[in-house]
């Protein structure tokens, strides 16, 4: 099969190349190679973009699960599986980013041996591992329907119930105690993001980040398949995502009432620029965006609230991981370009793998629906093949 030279799959060739030397300089000559992080600031950008942002971009599947499960919001049930492969996908890559900014990686299996459960990080890291194979059995019915496997699919389901509550449950814990893990630092932390109540305002911006995620994600993938964009589902999601931005935006509002800390919020600085920056981006701007009715009916509008929304609460734990450190620290951190390169090279990998199993596997229910129209006939396994192929197509 001839492969087409295009654009985006020479930026990806460049990409590629680009993070496995970096990868090459990060386990051949070290962490001091490889980045800008000192012993004063151990926690740089892989831990701010690659772990925070990472989890957090990866909630989708634990919301609409929920939501779907749970709730009994049938209507959603269409992008269930979308969201549950970009949850495993997203969750896969942050244990890839985790190994780069690990001193000694190799030894990243101790924790199930040397537990310590007084520890926040064990938690997370337990809870990581955990939930990681409670999605690779969720996502595991695709395959089976790609190869026409009952019988898996059958015990599968026997389960399914079980996996449901442990993924939310698992899921609810370890976004919350990322932010945990900040509360040992209250002299640390700048006070604009140090706050006793960062686990309610990691897990609550999961939730709303999984609702935009889920919307980006179903926008996209209906463009590169060529997909019908089912408009009623994306509605729905928006309202949800309105109202999940009030909440978090009040919860931040009373948060710095209680602190004292809204004059300061408008005094300008360095860590204020980056502030009103992360707030704008997060609430103001997609707020205002999905309060009129034209906005929330339009996938376009949709669409790019989404991408605002996301950028906003990227910020936000950009803001948290680095920014935050600074003034302790005494001088600004710059991430290293082999930083960047091997990051956008997770981002990349996610991107391929996710086309690759919407390509091939019935993620969608145009697909699923031609899965189930060519199990009914006595075919074999490569004409199964061949109808979820052209579904995708």
């Amino acid at each position: 099969m001839k492969i087409k030279f295009t654009f985006w799959r020479a930026v990806f060739a460049v990409i590629m190349i680009a993070g496995m030397y970096s990868t090459y300089v990060r386990y051949f000559h070290g962490l001091g190679a490889s980045t800008n992080m000192t012993d004063q600031f151990p926690w740089g950008f892989w831990i701010g973009f690659d772990c925070l942002c990472g989890v957090m971009l990866a909630a989708g599947g634990f919301c609409i699960v929920g939501a779907v499960y749970l709730f009994n919001v049938e209507s959603l049930h269409s992008v269930v599986r979308p969201a549950v492969l970009t949850a495993f996908l997203g969750y896969l890559l942050f244990i890839v980013g985790l190994l780069f900014d690990l001193g000694r990686p190799w030894f990243i299996w101790h924790q199930l041996i040397y537990m310590n459960p007084h520890s926040v990080m064990f938690e997370v890291g337990m809870c990581v591992m955990t939930y990681t194979t409670v999605l690779f059995f969720e996502f595991l019915p695709n395959v089976f329907e790609r190869f026409n496997l009952r019988q898996p699919i059958k015990w599968i389901k026997r389960i399914y119930p079980v996996l449901i509550v442990l993924g939310i449950l698992l899921s609810t814990l370890h976004q919350s105690s990322l932010g945990s893990l900040y509360l040992i630092m209250p002299s640390k932390l700048h006070p604009f993001w140090y706050s006793p109540a960062l686990p309610f305002f990691f897990f609550g911006s999961a939730v709303a980040v999984g609702l935009a995620m889920t919307i980006f994600e179903s926008t996209q993938s209906a463009k590169a398949m060529g997909r019908h964009l089912e408009s009623k589902v994306l509605v729905q999601l928006g309202g949800a995502l309105l109202v999940a931005l009030w909440m978090n935006a009040l919860l931040r509002l009373e948060d710095y009432w209680h602190r004292d800390m809204l004059r300061q919020i408008l005094k300008p600085g360095y860590e204020a620029y980056f502030l009103w920056v992360e707030l704008l981006l997060a609430f103001v701007i997609p707020i205002t965006m999905l309060s009129f009715k034209k906005v929330r009916l339009s996938p376009q509008g949709l669409y790019l609230a989404s991408i605002i929304s996301l950028l906003g609460f990227i910020t936000n734990r950009l803001n948290v991981a680095l920014i935050g450190f600074e003034t302790f620290v005494g001088h600004h951190y710059v991430p290293k370009w082999t930083e960047f390169s091997v990051t956008l090279m997770i981002i990349a990998m996610g991107f391929f793998l996710f086309a690759v199993a919407v390509r091939y596997l019935p993620i969608f229910p145009a697909q699923e629906h031609a899965v189930v129209q060519t199990v009914r006939q006595p075919v074999a396994g490569p004409a199964l093949g061949e109808a979820v192929l052209n579904a995708g197509d």
